[in-house]
Parts: C-alpha cells; sequence; structure tokens
C-alpha cells in the first residue's frame, strides 16, 4: 500500500472503489462448474472486518451499504445451487478483525473479556447459517486467541446438533490456539493422495469479474479432470503415495480397489516410464492412459522395476500430466 497508494490510504477508503458493478454469479458458478469443482467457499468477511453481504451487526460496512450495494453471498449461493445442482456452497470466516476496538480491547484484556466475540463474531456466524445455509464452514484468524474466547465449542455444538444445516455442514480445524491439524471435520494438512482436498484461489477484480488468466486455467484443470478425474474423485491412498524409483510419480486407488492410478508429472524421455512400487502378472495386469484408447505394453523381471511403454504424445488427449490406469497390479 506505501507503495502504490497516498500517504494514510486505509482499508476503509478501498470500500467506495470495490463496486463489484460486473459480477455475474450465473457465470462464476458456470466456470466453477467447468472447473471441475465439488464446492466452492466465498470469502464472507476477511480480516478488515467488511463482510460481503448485509450483516445486522457490521453497520456501514458490508457490501449492501458500501461499494457493490448488494449480497453478495446471497447471489452466489443462490447461483450456484440452481446453476451448478452437483457443487456445495460454503463460506469462509474471519473470526477476528484488525482494527476494530472492542477486539482490540478483548486483545489488551489478554482475552479474559470478549465483547468482541459475543457482540460480533458469533451474531456473524450465526448470521450465515441461519441466511445461507453453508455446507462448508471455513474459518481463520483464530490464532491470537484459545477457543474459550472464541466461544467455539458452543457454536460447534449448535451447528452439529441444531442448525438447519446438522446434517450437511463441514467445518475446518481453526478455531483457536492449538487446534489447526487436529481437529475438523475434512481431511487436514495433506494432498489427495494422503487423502485430502485443494482449494484453489480465484481473486476476483474489484468491479467483480474473474480475471481472464484465472478463468483460463480453471478451464483447464476441468479439461484434464474431465479426462484424469477417476484419479482424483472418490478415491483413497494406495499402499505407496509416491514410486519409489521415478521422481514426479504419485499413486491413488478407486475406492474399492481394483484400480491404482499414477499420476506422472513428467513425460519419460525415453517414451519408457520406470516403476519401482508395482508389481504386475502377465496374465491378469492391463494398464492403460486415461485420454488413450489402447492398452499400454510393460514389461518386468521378477525383483525389478516394471516398465511401461508411453504412446506418441501427440496421441495422447492431454498435455499436462498423465494418469495410468492399473487394474491386476500390486
Amino acid at each position: 500500500m506505501e507503495r502504490n497508494f497516498r500517504p494514510n490510504f486505509t482499508y476503509q477508503d478501498f470500500a467506495p472503489h470495490f463496486t463489484a458493478e460486473f459480477f455475474d454469479p450465473e457465470q462464476w458458478a458456470e466456470v466453477f462448474q467447468a472447473s471441475g469443482a465439488r464446492y466452492v467457499v466465498l470469502t464472507s468477511k476477511h480480516h478488515e472486518g467488511f463482510t460481503n453481504w448485509p450483516s445486522a451487526v457490521s453497520w456501514n460496512w458490508n457490501s449492501m451499504d458500501v461499494g457493490p450495494k448488494r449480497d453478495l453471498v446471497g447471489d452466489l449461493a443462490k447461483a450456484i445451487r440452481s446453476k451448478a445442482t452437483d457443487i456445495h456452497f460454503g463460506l469462509y470466516h474471519s473470526l477476528f478483525e484488525w482494527f476494530n476496538p472492542l477486539y482490540l480491547m478483548d486483545k489488551k484484556n489478554n482475552f479474559s473479556t470478549n465483547y468482541f466475540v459475543q457482540t460480533k463474531t458469533m451474531p456473524e456466524l450465526y448470521e450465515l447459517v441461519s441466511q445461507y445455509q453453508p455446507e462448508v464452514i471455513w474459518s481463520d484468524g483464530d490464532w491470537e486467541a484459545h477457543d474459550w474466547y472464541w466461544n467455539s465449542t458452543v457454536f460447534l455444538a449448535w451447528l452439529f446438533n441444531s442448525s438447519p444445516v446438522k446434517d450437511t455442514v463441514v467445518v475446518n480445524d481453526r478455531w483457536g490456539i492449538g487446534i489447526n491439524c487436529k481437529h475438523g471435520s475434512y481431511y487436514t494438512c495433506s494432498d489427495r493422495y494422503n487423502p485430502g482436498n485443494l482449494l484453489v484461489n480465484v481473486g476476483p477484480t474489484h468491479d467483480g469479474r474473474i480475471p481472464p488468466i484465472m478463468e483460463e486455467r480453471l478451464r483447464q484443470l476441468g479439461g484434464w479432470l474431465d479426462i484424469n478425474g477417476a484419479a482424483v474423485y472418490s478415491t483413497k491412498p494406495w499402499t505407496h503415495q509416491n514410486d519409489s524409483l521415478t521422481h514426479g510419480v504419485w499413486y491413488t486407488s478407486s475406492s474399492d480397489g481394483d484400480r491404482v492410478y499414477a499420476m506422472v508429472l513428467e513425460w519419460p524421455m525415453d517414451n519408457l516410464l520406470h516403476l519401482g512400487s508395482i508389481y504386475t502378472n502377465s496374465t491378469h495386469t492391463n494398464i492403460t492412459m486415461l485420454g488413450y484408447t489402447h492398452p499400454l505394453q510393460f514389461s518386468q523381471e521378477e525383483g525389478s522395476a516394471a516398465h511401461v511403454t508411453f504412446p506418441p504424445m501427440s496421441k495422447v488427449s492431454n498435455q499436462e500430466a498423465w494418469v495410468l490406469e492399473m487394474v491386476g497390479v500390486s
């Protein structure tokens, strides 16, 4: 900010420039659907405290009173649910706010008081759940205080037992000091092959558009998943996470365990991939490449690596990373 804006420019000065006049939630929903995403997590409020919905406890510091003059959370929730019915709608929410005087007072009191939580954080969370019924709540901004300050256990008990989303909601693990990577009803601190989930950040412009380069990448990701999604969706870890011989080969398994997938990040220079973590059977093993119609040739001598012959790259549907589907391997 010091390099690009006048002296004493504040977050409050940004708000009128956040107009979102070109925000098209239906178009966003279509892009997210095309990307292959299974859930969308919109930032409802970040650390500066500006709410992207007309919160009753954020007077004159929300998207209805300042800037866009619309309910961004509600508009996207409606579009996601009507245009992309297989995508789950979620919300990111920051527990704390950098500049809120009530939070700063609680912090000065070593969090022996929780005026901010009672008058701001908790009312916001109850609003979001009651009004928009998110299936994911991605909490953040918890790291300066313990869960008892944030009233996390009380809120989560209501969320999972009495709220309108009690049977569908998923939360992360940022609800107080010491909780991160230890709790949460999503796979923490790992990628799909561990297993886990990948949340891709998309930064829209001030006028509400997804930048073309980001839209292009999202659609490319969806194109790759159209071909190779079997190695990602509804899979589980295999015996080996990555190959013991060749760098850049990662394994997953189908949920029933019948198929093993090898995601290859680098095309082998001689079109011959050497795999040290699988054992093949000349009678029962079948190896194919997703996006290529013919079975792949392979060989393996007892006690040595398996050697898989790749087809010409020009005959393969995608050029980013390649997936082998293997049946009858151990």
